[in-house]
């Protein structure tokens, strides 16, 4: 695959503040590439510095093997679609979708045509003489999109474009959105604070915290693989448990939990490229999914009021055991060493 987008020690600073710290990432052709984090981590600002609407600090931004770092928005080659849509209320649908058209001066028959031919592929057909108040959300972030596709750009950018849709709408656009996007292969940056959407829609997926990047991973990967504390508790739901590594046994070893218990682990569940030794603090992260609770007591298994530090409820007591299920043991794994 032909990379596309290719970004080098990207940095934008805001007076004394550092908005965006030095980061690195690539996009291939056709690939759905998302940047998720939480609020103000940076993500946003790295698309408005991908779209041109801010100046690098320091790094590069090449599209297509050509450097854009000091390049105007409009030579870049990019749609974007943003958070408000920013449609003209006083244009038509028609008008609105083909307002980059008719920038370009693209002849009035090829712009007709082409317009016709995207409000086909976002379902939009017949809308050409509506006006945007006299659309539903979920039919004016089509037409916000069909803007951006119909100039057939290199790069598709989207800021959250779904979050001012409500919970049912914002799922349904999802799925509306993956099959415009797979129906014309575009590249596509989409940013968004919200992980079910990257995780379900992304090839690959940048988890973005105080402006740097903790890991760009498939979502499984980030799920089942996460790179440190900060990745395991932000994807997903996450029981992190603190303790020592006591022992050493080849690429596994045993860990004594805070909590009193011990657990051990083998190489294929320990974070990539991590070295441990004894005596160091550890923490295991075990998915919610991962647990099996029983009654009775298991010669395998941890005693729960252990694990819940002697908690008095009628729910957990200690004729109670639980363990990892047996496909999943790899994910009792450490995720970080501590100091």
């Amino acid at each position: 695959m032909n990379t596309i987008i290719d970004i080098e020690n990207l940095t934008k600073h805001f007076g004394a503040i550092e908005a965006v710290k030095g980061i690195d990432f690539n996009v291939e052709e056709g690939e759905f590439f998302s940047l998720l984090g939480p609020s103000g981590c940076g993500k946003t600002t790295t698309l408005r510095l991908i779209a041109g609407f801010e100046n690098a600090t320091d790094g590069a931004i090449r599209i297509a093997g050509t450097d854009v770092t000091d390049s105007p928005p409009y030579s870049r080659d990019l749609g974007m679609v943003f958070q408000g849509y920013a449609l003209f209320p006083h244009k038509t649908v028609g008008e609105n979708v083909g307002f980059g058209l008719k920038m370009d001066n693209v002849p009035k028959d090829e712009r007709e045509r082409r317009i016709a031919d995207v409000l086909e592929t976002v379902s939009l057909s017949g809308y050409q003489d509506r006006y945007p108040k006299e659309l539903s959300g979920g039919q004016q972030q089509r037409v916000a999109l069909a803007r951006a596709l119909v100039v057939e750009p290199s790069v598709l950018l989207l800021d959250e474009p779904l979050a001012n849709l409500d919970l049912k709408l914002r799922q349904k656009m999802r799925f509306e959105l993956q099959r415009i996007l797979d129906k014309t292969n575009a590249t596509t940056i989409y940013v968004t604070h919200d992980q079910e959407e990257a995780l379900s829609m992304s090839d690959r997926v940048a988890i973005m915290n105080e402006g740097e990047i903790e890991q760009v991973s498939s979502p499984t990967e980030l799920y089942h693989h996460p790179k440190n504390r900060f990745v395991a508790d932000f994807v997903g739901e996450a029981n992190l448990l603190d303790g020592t590594l006591s022992s050493m046994n080849g690429t596994g070893g045993d860990i004594e939990l805070d909590v009193g218990s011990t657990v051990s682990f083998n190489g294929q569940s320990t974070t990539a490229g991590a070295n441990y030794a004894e005596g160091d603090r550890i923490a295991i992260n075990v998915r919610p999914e991962e647990f099996e609770i029983h009654r009775g007591v298991h010669p395998t298994g941890t005693r729960s009021r252990e694990l819940s530090e002697r908690r008095r409820s009628s729910e957990t007591s200690h004729s109670s055991w639980w363990r990892s299920t047996t496909t999943k043991f790899s994910s009792r794994r450490p995720v970080e060493r501590r100091t």
